[in-house]
């Protein structure tokens, strides 16, 4: 595989692959903790398409889930939200620049590995299915399964089950077609869905201009909101970061590009979400990492080349600056249920990736990790599967 970028229909199919785990944080962030939008989607498009020059592969770009998951969850302010950026983009910085990365990941067994890809894709398939039937956090905050269609059932059907089968066998059958991507027929179809029997909520207001984001449009957090941030937010999520976003991203990125993925290395990307936390610090928008999750959906639905990267920074941007906060009337036409088809896809992608495990000690670490995960969350996950792969060395310990 070369280098060159790419911008075919494959590459503009894969762009969309991790709409599922991008949108919903996003616009939950926005409507319940009044994240800035225009500061939110810069942010995103900004790092979409510089990450994309720089590493020239395929890069995702996600929301913190813990972060995202507790805050909207809990309702915090936009001013707690913007010192966990703050902080993690030190702290961030700080194991990137000393290369302290590296180290960590040199010697991450890779049964670790493996379990991290397999947790977060099993989190992400339920997720999914959570989209679909109606259930996730977002979907029950708005008491309603497709908050922005206008019809909610079929009969005694849920809409939302139907677009979700519908959309699952038509991925099925799309999958590996390059003149109809299944990521393309799947996100323009439910834009088209969206357009038919949507409640069509601020496509009134779309004025289009030139729109840019504020600089620090909460102010600067004041030291309650750096100390809540620390303990609450950004030690939780650090060790998912660094185990999700850096090293089974890398291995995975690895996998899939071979050669091409050089510039992927633990200590560039930790930089690069370094500089990604503190740009949204300054532009209001939400946390943001290079998660794996994100790359095998990306890689999942087409995408091959950075082509990918500079498509969907590019589509936020323009959307963005020249219709300013009304863009997200345009989120708003994808049903939830598209956005979990991509989501129980992408998840299975990323959760294949334990196929190599044929040591039954490496299984059982991997499997310890996927179950420490579903019970507690993933940065739990890690640090014990960390401790318990080590000790599995020993010929004392048997499964």
């Amino acid at each position: 595989m070369k280098t060159r970028l790419r911008f075919d229909r494959m590459e503009f199919a894969g762009s969309l692959g991790d709409l599922g785990t991008l949108l919903p944080i996003a616009i939950g962030m926005i409507m319940i903790n009044g994240l800035n939008p225009m500061g939110t989607f810069v942010s995103i498009s900004i790092l979409y398409i510089l990450s994309g020059l720089y590493f020239r592969v395929t890069v995702p770009v996600q929301p913190m889930k813990i972060i995202g998951a507790y805050a909207i969850a809990t309702a915090m302010t936009a001013s707690q939200i913007m010192a966990s950026a703050a902080l993690l983009g030190f702290f961030l910085f700080i194991i990137g620049g000393t290369n302290a990365i590296t180290v960590l990941g040199r010697y991450t067994p890779q049964a670790v590995i493996r379990g991290v890809q397999l947790a977060t894709g099993t989190l992400l398939m339920a997720q999914g299915v959570k989209f679909i039937i109606g259930s996730s956090k977002f979907q029950i905050l708005r008491k309603m399964a497709e908050p922005y269609l206008s019809i909610q059932t079929l009969g005694p059907v849920p809409i939302g089950i139907i677009i979700g089968l519908t959309g699952g066998v038509l991925t099925f059958l799309l999958l590996e077609n390059k003149k109809f991507p299944a990521g393309l027929v799947i996100v323009l179809g439910g834009i088209v869905l969206g357009l038919v029997l949507g409640t069509h909520a601020g496509l009134e207001k779309l004025k289009p201009g030139l729109y840019f984001p504020e600089w620090l449009p909460f102010g600067i957090p004041g030291r309650a909101d750096f100390t809540f941030a620390l303990f609450a937010l950004t030690l939780p999520q650090l060790p998912m970061t660094l185990g999700n976003a850096v090293i089974a991203n890398a291995d995975l990125s690895q996998e899939y590009f071979g050669k091409d993925s050089k510039k992927v290395t633990y200590r560039a990307l930790t930089l690069s979400m370094a500089f990604a936390n503190l740009m949204s610090f300054l532009l209001g928008g939400m946390p943001l990492c290079h998660g794996a999750g994100g790359l095998a959906a990306h890689y999942r639905f087409g995408a091959r080349t950075a082509g990918s990267n500079l498509i969907i920074g590019s589509i936020f941007l323009v959307l963005t600056i020249f219709l300013g906060a009304h863009a997200l009337a345009i989120v708003y036409l994808v049903p939830m249920a598209v956005l979990g088809v991509l989501l129980v896809f992408a998840g299975s992608q990323l959760a294949l990736t334990i196929i190599d495990m044929k040591e039954r000690k490496d299984l059982f670490v991997t499997l310890l990790i996927l179950g420490i995960t579903l019970a507690s969350n993933l940065a739990v996950g890690f640090l014990i599967g960390l401790i318990v792969a080590y000790a599995m060395k020993s010929e004392r310990l048997t499964v």
